[in-house]
């Protein structure tokens, strides 16, 4: 198959997920809090676990931290009790809140934004921001706080109860080493031009390579987050574009990419080349993390 040497193909690859542990680099709280803005509005769903249809508080936290590499168990109740408890006076964006609403113990969680504000799914409103102080409502039902991720002062993140295996799940910057060998980049300069990609770091030399050629930009802050996952829906993205694959007659339809979802068109074209099968449930796993495992099926798949 022929591949293409100048196109944008990590544009995918600045939506920022988690970060593990192994000096991994990480999207930072503020990223975190827009990532969660952007579903202001999402319909609430008791036991509702579809962002599209409709989600409770639970997993609404749960998706977005997922976004980000951290895992969070399924109920508040279970989210109580991850991380280290944080006082309401030391609040940090990005720590988890919960309160009780129901008389019974935890039954409501958010994640704290700053400005005595934080976001989640509400029974009356769905997704919305509220004060946590509100002396109407959300004041007196207030429980505590959980920090399941510090925010360091260089925006380095330390996951604390859900490190990411990266001998397991491939990183950004391992997806850099495996393309830039797959298009056989000269890597031998390391002076990269990424805050966050020191000239010993040993994706430095992919990492130039492949701006060298105009691949890709960094994100919005100047960062390339070496040591962040990346989803399938993004390597399908990705994959597509290095390669300069097309429609190669009928692709596979896979419950979770619908005909909206900004990935379908890039999932179908690796399906119609033989590229993904998919999972045995029917789905494609569009937001799961990449493992290396599938990344190597995928590029071993694309050299044949």
């Amino acid at each position: 198959m022929k591949k293409r040497w100048l196109l944008p193909i990590f544009a995918s690859f600045v939506i920022f997920t988690g970060v593990g542990v192994n000096n991994a680099e990480a999207a930072t709280s503020t990223e975190l809090t827009n990532t969660a803005k952007e579903y202001i509005g999402t319909p609430y769903k008791y036991g509702g676990t579809d962002i599209n249809t409709g989600i409770d508080c639970s997993a609404f936290t749960q998706y977005i931290f997922s976004k980000f590499g951290i895992s969070l168990d399924r109920t508040s109740t279970a989210q109580y009790q991850q991380g280290t408890s944080v006082s309401k006076d030391n609040l940090k964006e990005g720590d988890l809140v919960f309160f009780n609403t129901s008389g019974s113990g935890i039954s409501h969680v958010g994640i704290y934004i700053e400005n005595g504000e934080f976001i989640s799914a509400t029974t009356s409103s769905g997704v919305k921001i509220a004060k946590i102080n509100d002396p109407y409502y959300w004041g007196s039902r207030y429980v505590g706080a959980k920090r399941v991720a510090n925010f360091t002062a260089d925006e380095k993140e330390e996951v604390k109860d859900a490190a990411i295996d990266f001998s397991i799940y491939a990183s950004r910057g391992e997806v850099a080493l495996q393309l830039a060998e797959a298009l056989g980049l000269d890597t031998s300069n390391t002076n990269s031009s990424f805050p966050d990609v020191k000239s010993t770091s040993k994706y430095a030399g992919a990492v130039v390579a492949l701006n060298k050629l105009n691949v890709f930009n960094g994100d919005s802050n100047g960062k390339f987050n070496p040591g962040s996952p990346i989803t399938r829906a993004q390597l399908a993205k990705v994959l597509v574009e290095a390669f300069d694959l097309s429609l190669q007659g009928n692709a596979a339809k896979f419950t979770d990419v619908s005909s909206s979802h900004w990935a379908n068109n890039y999932v179908a074209i690796l399906s119609s080349n033989k590229i993904t099968t998919g999972k045995a449930d029917g789905t494609f796993g569009i937001n799961d993390k990449v493992t290396l495992k599938h990344l190597n099926v995928f590029l071993d798949r694309l050299n044949k």
